[in-house]
């Protein structure tokens, strides 16, 4: 499967966004009970934030997945963990399908590294999922991600877990 990223336009995909994060199969993305123009508003705030910023992924030029990536220091995990140079954080999300694909999250979170190691500066990539998310703690661990510990964020508790361009490297290449 081969993907593209593009911005995302917090106004002209609002409505996909919306139908995806509010999916109870994005459970997750704590934003099930989110409007529309909640979901305008939150990404109207990464697109003006230097430490956040949100893409789409696409397929055949079709939007299919989301992904975001901020710097740990300034956000999401700012005072939790002790950052490296180099870390990056990540977040992505693929939409609820009547037809799912065989490969297909693994694929987009191949992708989705990838795209961030593409950045000589980026090292370490940086994720805390929900504990209670075991499918995406085992696709984690799939792509090159080591758990290291739980932590306590205002509204979850989470896995704190990195994977550095080695491991991801070593993973992907088996």
């Amino acid at each position: 499967m081969t993907f593209t990223f593009r911005p995302l336009d917090p106004l002209k995909d609002a409505e996909l966004l919306h139908s995806w994060v509010t999916h109870p199969k994005a459970a997750f993305w704590m934003m099930q009970d989110a409007s529309l123009v909640d979901v305008e508003r939150a990404y109207m705030e990464i697109a003006a934030d230097e430490h956040h910023h949100a893409l789409l992924g696409l397929q055949d030029g079709e939007p299919v997945f989301l992904m975001e990536y901020y710097d740990p220091r300034h956000r999401e995990l700012a005072g939790l963990y002790e950052p490296l140079p180099g870390d990056i954080g990540m977040h992505f999300l693929t939409p609820a399908t009547d037809s799912p694909v065989h490969g297909f999250t693994r694929a987009v979170i191949t992708a989705v590294l990838a795209r961030l190691f593409e950045d000589p500066a980026v090292a370490r990539v940086v994720v805390e999922p929900d504990l209670a998310n075991t499918a995406v703690h085992a696709l984690n661990k799939a792509v090159g991600f080591v758990a290291e510990r739980e932590i306590q964020k205002p509204e979850k508790k989470a896995l704190l877990s990195f994977c550095t361009r080695e491991r991801f490297e070593k993973a992907v290449s088996i």
